[in-house]
């Protein structure tokens, strides 16, 4: 029963992340309204402390630019089923975790709200799923991420002696 479990939960969180940031990717690339009212929104708040444009369609923090990483982090996470390319699941959950760690810090802390197109805050909800789901994946690998961290780490810093 636990290898079901185990099982189902190694396949089923990236393929429950990937279905939610793909299925996003028709709002984001399209100029979806939901997707103008949510970052319009966001870049008048930016343009009222000095960062106008920034979630504008060209700005850092666009509706492209977050779609974009976001399927790259299914990509990640579905491509991470080849076992010779299991890590890159941990990438994908790595960069999932940032993305919806930013979805959530602008519903909590900006006008946006957690209900920004009256769906009674299921797209909230949704980033909130997704980002445990995430982490679940990080504490499920933490062993092959701390690897992972640790071989980025010793590529960045040069060896000191």
């Amino acid at each position: 029963m636990m290898v079901w479990i185990s099982r189902a939960v190694r396949f089923g969180l990236p393929l429950f992340v990937a279905a939610i940031f793909l299925d996003s990717l028709r709002y984001k690339f399209t100029d979806a309204p939901e997707t103008q009212e949510i970052f319009g929104r966001l870049d008048s708040w930016a343009a009222g402390l000095g960062a106008a444009g920034l979630f504008d369609h060209g700005g850092l923090f666009s509706q492209y630019v977050i779609g974009s990483a976001e399927l790259l982090a299914s990509t990640l996470l579905l491509i991470g089923f080849i076992p010779a390319l299991s890590r890159l699941q941990i990438v994908g959950s790595g960069l999932g975790v940032a993305i919806m760690s930013g979805a959530i810090s602008f519903h909590l802390f900006t006008p946006l709200g957690i209900d920004p197109n009256s769906d009674g805050g299921g797209l909230f909800v949704a980033a909130c799923l997704v980002w445990l789901s995430c982490v679940a994946m990080l504490v499920i690998k933490r062993q092959e991420a701390l690897a992972l961290a640790c071989g980025l780490f010793r590529a960045i810093v040069p060896n000191r002696r």
